[in-house]
């Protein structure tokens, strides 16, 4: 047997709930069982609404999450459509993150709803992992998969290669046997744009990634961003799994309008709207806003998003001036679909930031 896998050690583990959303539906449902399930919006696909997430009988005909709803229901007719039920999804996260921490010496960080990262040490990752998966399945009935590895990034591109409700372990040893012919865009934190990016450098692999040169990627996404890309072709990085209480760094609210918003009384109407609530969320967290957020799709599809920073204040008609400047960004006479309006929010010194785990962060 080798080393690694004699000695005790600390390891990451990464825990993703399988086909979590859908997993909840058919527990509350157990006859959906084994039918094509969507969720997304109000549940009525002749609405504008994304998919949520499909089951596994439904992403077997091509559906997947932010999918346009009337799209994915053409995709498979008889497929079952049920609103997003945001209290149902939590309170069954919070039952697995419960069980997640009551695991023996298991250190966790919530990542969302239905994944998470768990430190722990071990002789054998692989078994823990699956006295893991039996802990979380006994009390929530909810299966998962677990990607193990020496780093955070290895441990989360391994769970892909886990699923459904299997383990799978990537280290230094095993990364470039596993990863290195494989797109970058199959990275964590890379995603089809950067690919794109990476792809002009003449950078297609994650083996191309992992011994490209520093001076090109930091010529083309800057000084601390390029090398941190190469870092993650090579799956290197932190192996520490940071409990501390999450803090939302900010907060945003958006809608997408059964009719479009054609006029721009309308759009900055529903623009201020938005703002409103957010500030809302804002103001219960007694932290200055620092920066604000808008984003907008145009119709048919076409999406646009600004920033802007401005002074660290807490007075909510200052805020409400200084989105001016971005609502004027908005091209005028263009049929609106969607608007989203953020606030960011001045950090605690002792704060681990993040995204709200039940709401899109853009």
């Amino acid at each position: 047997m080798a080393e690694s896998e004699t000695q005790t050690r600390r390891w990451v583990l990464h825990v993703d709930l399988d086909q979590f959303i859908a997993a909840v539906e058919v527990l509350r449902r157990p006859e959906l069982a084994g039918k094509p399930v969507i969720v997304g919006g109000r549940g009525d696909p002749t609405e504008r609404a994304v998919v949520s997430t499909a089951s596994y009988e439904a992403r077997a005909f091509g559906v997947g999450s932010g999918m346009p709803l009337r799209i994915a229901a053409r995709k498979v007719p008889d497929a079952v459509i049920l609103p997003v039920d945001h209290a149902a999804y939590t309170a069954a996260s919070e039952e697995v993150m419960a069980t997640l921490r009551a695991q023996p010496g298991a250190v966790v960080q919530v990542l969302g709803w239905d994944e998470a990262f768990v430190g722990v040490t071990a002789a054998d990752p692989e078994a823990f992992a699956a006295d893991l998966q039996r802990a979380v399945l006994e009390r929530t009935r909810l299966h998962c998969s677990v990607g193990i590895g020496d780093t955070l990034v290895r441990a989360k591109n391994a769970t892909g290669f886990g699923k459904p409700r299997g383990r799978f372990r990537l280290t230094a040893d095993n990364w470039l046997e596993v990863m290195g012919d494989r797109p970058t865009a199959d990275l964590w934190g890379v995603g089809t744009k950067i690919s794109r990016r990476l792809e002009a450098l003449g950078i297609r692999s994650v083996r191309d990634l992992a011994v490209a040169d520093i001076a090109p990627l930091a010529a083309e996404f800057g000084p601390k961003m390029g090398p941190w890309y190469r870092q993650l072709g090579r799956g290197d990085g932190s192996d520490v799994v940071d409990d501390t209480p999450w803090v939302a760094r900010g907060h945003s609210r958006e809608t997408t309008y059964q009719q479009n918003l054609e006029t721009r009384d309308e759009v900055e109407a529903a623009a201020h709207a938005l703002l409103a609530q957010v500030l809302d969320d804002v103001a219960a967290e007694g932290r200055p806003v620092v920066g604000l957020g808008l984003k907008v799709r145009y119709a048919p599809f076409v999406t646009k998003t600004f920033t802007r920073k401005i002074a660290e204040t807490y007075d909510r008609q200052a805020v409400i001036a200084e989105a001016s400047a971005l609502l004027a960004k908005i091209e005028p006479d263009r049929p609106v679909r969607l608007l989203g309006m953020r606030a960011e929010m001045a950090m605690p010194d002792d704060a681990r930031e993040g995204h709200t785990p039940t709401r899109s962060g853009w």
